[in-house]
């Protein structure tokens, strides 16, 4: 890699980090950026995962308040389902051809986007939906589509809790860094032992992300939520766009 890829990296990491803290999105960044760099698209997504990981211990650490609402069985539980749906989806990933993998991935990248730009609006719906749906089995789904793909999970996991009945954000916010943090943790476990991930890159952009993770609270303050929004959307079809013409 040359000194650009380096510096390209540092900087991927760092605004990850700052958009995973204001509103999420970070793997918009992150994946693209270790493609860029030379590394190949199945790598590239195990090693984002890792890049992005310390940001989600970080935020259920400062949610630990909201998720001590939950009794230690039911974060047990939930915690379970993740870890099955974390290793299930790694599994996943290590089996999928190369080829295969560079086919999906811009619609993966392009549901997240759609996801994240209308995922408040489908939060609304879930909420008037009436009936709440049980939690465990989209729960599981969404723990597979996480330990295969990280990009959106975050928005995922919101839906997923709004369509079980729930409606407190900051235990919403909570759990999910908690869940995003345990389903992740597995995989990238999978994917270490796999030998899939380059660590030099990898350890580069989770220093990176965690200093842009600390700032991103700055940040949030003196940015517009609509602006971050716009930003995260935009480069999330352009990413789309690129990997479509690849």
């Amino acid at each position: 890699m040359t000194i650009f890829d380096y510096v390209l990296l540092m900087l991927a990491g760092y605004c990850a980090g700052v958009l995973n803290t204001i509103a999420g999105g970070g793997s918009f960044l992150t994946f693209p950026a270790l493609v860029y760099a030379g590394v190949p698209p199945i790598a590239a997504n195990a090693t984002s995962a890792v890049a992005v990981l310390p940001g989600y211990l970080s935020g259920a650490l400062g949610f630990r308040r909201e998720i001590g609402e939950f009794t230690a069985s039911e974060l047990v539980r939930l915690c379970l389902l993740s870890l099955a749906g974390g290793i299930a989806g790694a599994l996943l990933l290590l089996v999928t051809p190369a080829e295969v993998f560079d086919f999906v991935v811009p619609f993966l990248l392009l549901a997240a986007t759609l996801l994240f730009a209308f995922g408040n609006r489908l939060m609304s719906l879930l909420r008037r939906s009436g009936e709440p749906l049980p939690m465990a089995p989209g729960l599981l789904a969404v723990s597979v589509y996480g330990g295969y793909f990280n990009g959106g999970l975050g928005i995922m996991l919101l839906a997923q809790f709004a369509a079980a009945g729930m409606q407190r954000l900051h235990l919403m916010n909570g759990l999910k860094n908690l869940l995003s943090f345990v389903l992740s943790s597995i995989s990238v476990a999978a994917f270490a032992v796999a030998g899939i991930v380059e660590w030099p890159q990898a350890l580069l952009m989770m220093v990176a992300a965690t200093i842009g993770g600390y700032s991103g609270a700055g940040i949030a303050r003196a940015l517009s939520p609509r602006i971050v929004r716009a930003i995260v959307i935009i480069v999330g079809l352009l990413m789309t766009l690129i990997f479509l013409l690849r």
